[in-house]
C-alpha cells in the first residue's frame, strides 16, 4: 500500500500478528523493502512487521533534491503517525541503521528498541571523495555503473561465486533504484555525524555486522557499541555488508532473541 506522509507517497507493507509489537524494517541504499525477504517468515510468526521503501527507492516517491537523514526520519515518523502506530522496534541496515540512529536520538519515544546493522555513525572527510565519485558516476552513467562494484562490497567472493539467491535480487534492486533517489540519499549519508551523540541513546540496542564488511567495518560497530550504554555487539562470520541475506539464519536468530527479550 501507499501512505502519504511528510509530503511524499511512501510504499509500505504491514503484515504478521496484529496483536503483537511492531517491528519496522529500513533497508540499505540502492535497495528496497524486498531486501528483508529473508527475515519475513521468522518475524511475521512472532511480530507485526512494517517494511517500507525509503524516499527515493522502490515504489516511494523520489524527489530530485538532496535529502537529509532528518528528512528520512521525518518520513518514518510520518508513516507511523498515518498508520496509528505509537512505537516500534526499529531495525535498520546500512543507510537504515543511520536512520535508526537519527530516530533514536531525535524521536526516541517512538522506539521500543533499535537494531543497527552493518552501519556507521560518521562519514569522515577522507571518504567524501568516494561518495562524490559514486554520485557523479550515477548522474553520468545511471545505476548500471554501480552494480558490479556494489555487489563486490556487499557480498563475499564465495557468495558471489555460488551466485547465492540474494545476488540477483539485489542486482535488480540496484538497477531499479531511481538515480534521483540514489543521489538524494547519498547526500544524506555523506553528512552522517552522530558518533559524538550516541551516548544520548538510552534504548535497548543491538548492533550486528558482517565480519568482512569493508564499507562499514567491525571497527565502526565497535565504536558505536562503546558509546551506547548496555548495547550488544554481534559479529556475523562469513558475511560482508548485507549480512541479513548472506547469513540469514544467524542474523534472524540473533535478532529475534534480542526482540523477544527487550
Amino acid at each position: 500500500m501507499k501512505i502519504h506522509a511528510n509530503g511524499i507517497d511512501i510504499s509500505c507493507e504491514l503484515t504478521g500478528r496484529q496483536d503483537a509489537a511492531v517491528v519496522m524494517l529500513s533497508h540499505s541504499l540502492a535497495s528496497s523493502q524486498v531486501m528483508w525477504n529473508p527475515q519475513m517468515e521468522a518475524l511475521q510468526s512472532r511480530f507485526q512487521v512494517l517494511r517500507y521503501d525509503t524516499r527515493g527507492h522502490g515504489d516511494s516517491d523520489a524527489p530530485e533534491k538532496a535529502y537529509t537523514l532528518e528528512m528520512l526520519a521525518a518520513d518514518a515518523v510520518g508513516l507511523l503517525d498515518a498508520l496509528g502506530i505509537d512505537a516500534v522496534h526499529f531495525v535498520g541496515l546500512s543507510m537504515g541503521g543511520m536512520l535508526g540512529q537519527c530516530l533514536a536520538l531525535d524521536h526516541g519515544h517512538r522506539l521500543k528498541s533499535v537494531t543497527l546493522c552493518d552501519t556507521a555513525a560518521e562519514i569522515t572527510a577522507e571518504v567524501q571523495p568516494i561518495w562524490q565519485a559514486h554520485i557523479d558516476a550515477a548522474r553520468k552513467n545511471g545505476m548500471q555503473a554501480q552494480v558490479d562494484e556494489t555487489l563486490q562490497r556487499w557480498f563475499t567472493p564465495d557468495y558471489l561465486k555460488r551466485n547465492g539467491p540474494g545476488v540477483e535480487l539485489i542486482r535488480r534492486q540496484i538497477l531499479a533504484t531511481p538515480v534521483a533517489g540514489y543521489i538524494g540519499c547519498s547526500e544524506a549519508i555523506r553528512r552522517l555525524d552522530y558518533l559524538d551523540r550516541l551516548a544520548d541513546i538510552h534504548l535497548p540496542t543491538l548492533i550486528m555486522v558482517g565480519e568482512q564488511d569493508p564499507g562499514t567495518p567491525v571497527a565502526a560497530s565497535e565504536a558505536m557499541q562503546e558509546r551506547i550504554a548496555g548495547s550488544r555487539l554481534v559479529v556475523l562470520p562469513s558475511a560482508r555488508h548485507l549480512s541479513n541475506i548472506e547469513q540469514a539464519a544467524a542474523f534472524n536468530e540473533t535478532l529475534i532473541d534480542f526482540l523477544l527479550n527487550c
